[in-house]
């Protein structure tokens, strides 16, 4: 079964690509749409407004990546080459000998790997050619928009099939997929932009060439977390080694290390909130599974995926210790990071009505409320309508079915009460 589905997978991994990559752009575009709404947009017009703005917003970034850096790619990755040999001979001629050969075969390498594009390459195999990568970005570019359109009504299309506690279950892990991918995506794009800022600015004060790739490396490299940011300052650093000399270099490395302490320690905390609970050995795992699996587009996904991994786990399985125990000590999962804790009160009430909710017992198709109105009777007198005729017929079968009673005849059970009298009654004490 598992087989199969991978197989399955692996011969449909376009559609799977554009589909992932369309539902994280639509988790963390959907707010606007909710936002415009909320402000008396039509749903159609709102989601056509928030479609086009992420298409804008995707096709600047892109261009401006390509042009900030195609022009000065070669001399950019020759400067990095220039700087870590520079290094090299450093350590050579520093008091502590290092042997430098095992180090410098290895980097060499990777440095002919990322510079010849086959990095890239390998990350757009899975997709095909050319004409793969093209299908697959319209591909995602129609699926985002239903996204945007129908997301919720596909939702609860899927949510119908199911009843009670897996209901619930499912419209949990659903509200926090939506969650984590986009707050990540929203926080990591925003935690790239600063530190993009943070860097280029400094590097440019400092008259370090090639600042603004640079800089566009460090925006590129902040959405891979840990190792995107640590190699992004280490190629800063050995340009500005190469170029500006030793000195410029250290304050480089200062300068990346301030901007990335100030990330982990207040960025990520304020901007990313919970959206992503994860180790770190957690993440760097994720990071070389996603890297070996799918290249760079792989290192992209590995991490949000395996945050919402990790949230769908916790609302599926209930054998995990909540607290500290007298044995094993304190609980190493906060209260803050569970993924129950995310919840919104009116969350929270939405699956408890969906868990104790009763399901719907007749199996009968609807029916429509006109017709019957036509066919059942109505209460209503407004709704009658005079038939003197009928009423006449009717009032005159009832007489004829009715005992007669004499006058003066004791009531029977079928007369209960004495029929009137035409005669005037007799003053008391007069005799018959």
């Amino acid at each position: 079964m598992v087989g199969g589905l991978l197989w399955l997978l692996a011969r449909v991994g376009l559609v799977v690509i554009a589909a992932i990559v369309a539902l994280i752009l639509a988790a963390a575009v959907h707010p606007l749409v909710d936002w415009l709404v909320r402000r008396r947009w039509s749903p159609l017009l709102a989601t056509i407004a928030a479609f086009l703005g992420t298409l804008i917003v995707l096709g600047g970034a892109v261009t401006g990546i390509v042009f900030a850096v195609r022009g000065d790619w070669d001399e950019l990755s020759r400067s990095a080459v220039e700087g870590w040999e520079e290094l090299q001979r450093v350590l050579r001629t520093s008091p502590v000998p290092v042997d430098t050969a095992s180090i410098d075969a290895t980097l060499q390498k990777a440095v002919a790997f990322v510079t010849s594009g086959t990095f890239l390459g390998g990350a757009l195999s899975g997709l095909g050619a050319a004409t793969g990568f093209v299908t697959g970005t319209v591909l995602m570019i129609v699926v985002l928009f239903f996204f945007l359109k129908d997301g919720p009504m596909l939702w609860s299309f899927t949510l119908r099939w199911f009843r009670a506690g897996t209901r619930a279950k499912l419209a949990e892990s659903g509200d926090r997929t939506v969650q984590a991918l986009g707050g990540y995506v929203r926080g990591t794009a925003a935690i790239a932009a600063i530190d993009a800022l943070f860097i280029g600015v400094p590097l440019a004060i400092l008259g370090v060439p090639l600042a603004v790739p640079l800089a566009v490396i460090v925006f590129v490299g902040a959405f891979v977390p840990i190792v995107g940011a640590t190699v992004a300052g280490a190629i800063a650093a050995l340009v500005a080694l190469v170029t500006s000399g030793p000195v410029i270099a250290l304050v480089v490395i200062a300068i990346v290390v301030l901007v990335n302490q100030l990330e982990g320690n207040l960025l990520q905390p304020i901007v990313m909130g919970r959206a992503l609970s994860l180790h770190s050995l957690v993440v760097l795992l994720a990071l070389a599974v996603g890297t070996i699996v799918g290249g760079f587009f792989g290192a992209v996904l590995a991490v949000p995926l395996t945050a919402v991994a990790w949230s769908v786990i916790q609302i599926w399985t209930d054998t995990y210790q909540v607290g500290d125990d007298p044995v094993l000590g304190k609980d190493p999962l906060s209260a803050k990071n569970r993924t129950a804790a995310k919840a919104t009160i009116g969350e929270r009430w939405k699956y408890q009505r969906m868990r104790h909710g009763a399901a719907p017992t007749a199996r009968t198709p609807p029916v429509d409320t006109a017709d019957a109105r036509r066919t059942s009777p109505s209460n209503d007198p407004a709704d009658r309508t005079s038939d003197p005729i009928g009423e006449a017929r009717a009032g005159a079968t009832v007489a004829r079915s009715a005992p007669a009673v004499a006058e003066g005849d004791p009531p029977t059970k079928e007369s209960p009460c004495p029929a009137p009298s035409s005669a005037p009654p007799r003053p008391p004490g007069t005799a018959t």
